[in-house]
């Protein structure tokens, strides 16, 4: 993947972007406490204009509160960042081992090449089945590509299929250890490769499977519907027209509703669904790539070779 740089003046474009915005989700909500805060008001100025009752609150109440709640948004939001933030890691994790995995099956493995290919696309499918694996999907059409429709179909057969794939490059190891191609000590040092990317897979699937407590999201969308249901009380005969009251509601419920909901949307970074979600398809296609173009030049320097020397030679990645 190629790295972007930062647009330095893409501040507006970003700031008025609904495009990947978090304000399609939450205008329905903000609208609807505007729409509640008008009623409050119109009621509010029959009852006075009828009965001559005054209708109001103290506001300094709901400026502590406000504080207790801009600070439970934060958090909610910061464990919800480090949910993201731990799988991006991961991710980078499993694109390292990906690549240390093939190159020590390489280096150290069997010269024969069919030996290498079929290492190398159970290498390279890897990535593409894990991704599929955290979002319940069944494996995709690189996979196929990759290992041929029995192994895919397999693969979907399976239980759990980044294991499956594990296991047919633990098979294929074995396989060359047996026949005395790989040494004991090379074979060690690929199989841990092997294993971290179970390793990887297993932290990425328990982020997946323990989101937020949900005792603690209701009783922070409770606290947001009381403050914000309240609020218009608290601001009556405060402004120089009560019927701006609905607009600063909807100006306050905006920020609030939508701290909540990017809590929301951060607490599953595998879900294409959800915004801001990590971009597996390219970090997956990048794996594959990285590892079947190291395959390829190692096959054209073996080309290069006399042909006595093939199938003894170590190809040099030049």
């Amino acid at each position: 993947m190629k790295a972007k740089n930062p647009d330095r003046h893409a501040f507006w474009r970003e700031a008025c972007a609904l495009n990947g915005s978090i304000t399609p989700y939450v205008v329905p909500h903000v609208l609807t406490f505007g729409a509640i805060s008008a009623v409050i008001v119109a009621l509010t100025w029959y009852s006075e204009s009828t009965f001559g009752v005054r209708i109001g609150l103290e506001v300094a109440p709901h400026e502590i509160a406000g504080a207790a709640l801009g600070l439970l948004l934060i958090l909610r939001t910061n464990a919800g960042y480090d949910r993201w933030w731990e799988a991006r890691k991961l991710w980078g994790g499993i694109v390292n081992q990906s690549r240390n995995l093939v190159i020590s099956g390489l280096a150290y493995g069997p010269r024969d090449p069919e030996w290498r290919r079929r290492f190398v696309a159970w290498g390279a499918v890897f990535p593409h089945v894990a991704r599929c694996s955290l979002r319940g999907e069944p494996p995709a059409p690189e996979v196929a590509r990759l290992v041929g429709e029995e192994g895919a179909a397999q693969i979907s057969a399976s239980a759990h299929m980044p294991s499956h794939v594990a296991y047919r490059l633990a098979e294929l190891l074995h396989e060359a250890c047996d026949a005395q191609q790989l040494d004991r000590f090379a074979f060690l040092q690929v199989d841990r490769e092997r294993a971290l990317l179970i390793d990887h897979i297993g932290a990425c699937e328990r982020i997946l499977r323990t989101p937020l407590p949900l005792v603690y999201a209701i009783k922070i969308r409770r606290f947001i519907a009381l403050f914000l249901l309240s609020l218009p009380f608290a601001l009556l005969h405060r402004m120089s027209n009560d019927w701006l009251v609905p607009l600063v509601t909807m100006l306050v419920a905006y920020p609030l509703m939508s701290l909540d909901q990017i809590g929301i949307e951060l607490q599953n970074p595998f879900a294409r669904n959800n915004l801001s979600h990590l971009p597996l398809d390219d970090i997956s296609a990048t794996i594959e790539r990285n590892v079947t173009g190291l395959l390829s030049r190692l096959e054209a320097n073996t080309e290069r070779l006399p042909k006595q020397d093939r199938t003894s030679a170590v190809p040099v990645v030049s």
